[in-house]
């Protein structure tokens, strides 16, 4: 099946048991979909959600190069792999995207890690550095333009 369909499917469960709190319980939803997504990349990418502090405070997430892991080898104790492909910040689905982005909490992730991958679930924004080392907006995406559409959209996913 589509990983977007899933994506939404899993979200519309989850969201539709009215016991789920509007950020935490969604993140292993948003996990399988980046490492679908990640499974089509060259070199393939690795999300991994609740990554230690590695000196910017604790990144929802981090994108990986699979190359990073160690193969037949254990790592050294206390050495934490750095996410190459840049930190995740991760809302509710109500939060504005941009607000997110311009947040202290995501520009201490850009200095730490050069790229923050932002969501609420509905937008993406990739965050990276121009050629003067400056933040700016790489890419990005929206799933629906509204929480109340996003939503909606999950209850009956279909691809166009």
């Amino acid at each position: 099946m589509n990983p977007l369909v899933n994506y939404f499917r899993n979200l519309h469960e989850i969201h539709s048991s009215q016991a789920a709190v509007k950020e935490t319980s969604y993140y292993g939803t948003l996990e399988t979909l980046l490492n679908e997504i990640g499974k089509t990349l060259k070199p393939r990418v690795r999300c991994i959600i609740n990554l230690r502090n590695q000196g910017a405070g604790l990144p929802d997430g981090g994108l990986f190069n699979v190359d990073q892991f160690p193969k037949n080898q254990e790592l050294e104790p206390f050495t934490a792999i750095f996410p190459e492909r840049g930190a995740i910040e991760i809302k509710g689905t109500r939060e504005d995207i941009k607000k997110i982005a311009a947040s202290e909490q995501v520009q201490k992730y850009w200095q730490k890690y050069g790229q923050v991958l932002v969501s609420n679930y509905r937008d993406f924004l990739l965050i990276g550095r121009n050629s003067q080392g400056q933040p700016v907006e790489l890419e990005a995406y929206s799933l629906a333009p509204s929480e109340a559409e996003f939503w909606l959209k999950t209850s009956n996913p279909s691809i166009d």
